[in-house]
C-alpha cells in the first residue's frame, strides 16, 4: 500500500509539488535528422520546464487570454497578441507531426492558417 492509498487520497504522481515527466516510448523522433533533431533537442529543456515545473493551467490560460485579446482588439496590438499563440501552436504541431494521423495534420494546418489570417487582419493585410 502506498501512503496515498492509506489516506484514501488520489495518487497524483507528484514528488515535492512537481509533476513527474510522463513515461513514453521515446522523447525524440527515432531516426530524425538535421533540423528536426536540432529543434527537438533545443525544445527539450523548455518543454520539460513547461510541462513539469509550471502548473498545468498556466499555458492554456495564457494562450486563451492572448487569443481573446487578438479577437477583441482590432488594431495591430491584437495581431501582436496572436503571434505568441501562433508560435506555440506551430511549435507543438512541428514536434508532434511525425506521430499524427492525416486528420490530426489537417486540423493543425487549418488551425494555424486561421490564426495567421487572424493576425494578418489585425495588421491590416485585408
Amino acid at each position: 500500500m502506498t501512503p496515498d492509498s492509506e489516506r484514501g487520497g488520489k495518487r497524483t504522481g507528484r514528488q515535492g509539488g512537481k509533476r513527474a515527466v510522463p513515461q513514453g516510448e521515446q522523447f525524440f523522433t527515432p531516426g530524425a535528422s538535421g533540423l528536426r533533431k536540432a529543434v527537438e533537442q533545443r525544445s527539450a529543456v523548455p518543454m520539460t520546464f513547461l510541462f513539469t515545473q509550471v502548473p498545468r493551467w498556466v499555458a492554456p490560460a495564457v494562450m486563451v487570454i492572448l487569443l481573446l485579446a487578438g479577437f477583441a482588439v482590432t488594431n495591430p496590438l491584437g495581431g501582436v497578441a496572436v503571434l505568441p499563440v501562433i508560435a506555440f501552436i506551430g511549435w507543438l504541431a512541428y514536434l508532434s507531426w511525425p506521430s499524427l494521423t492525416v486528420g490530426g495534420k489537417l486540423l493543425r494546418v487549418v488551425m494555424l492558417t486561421f490564426l495567421v489570417l487572424l493576425a494578418a487582419t489585425r495588421f491590416g493585410a485585408f
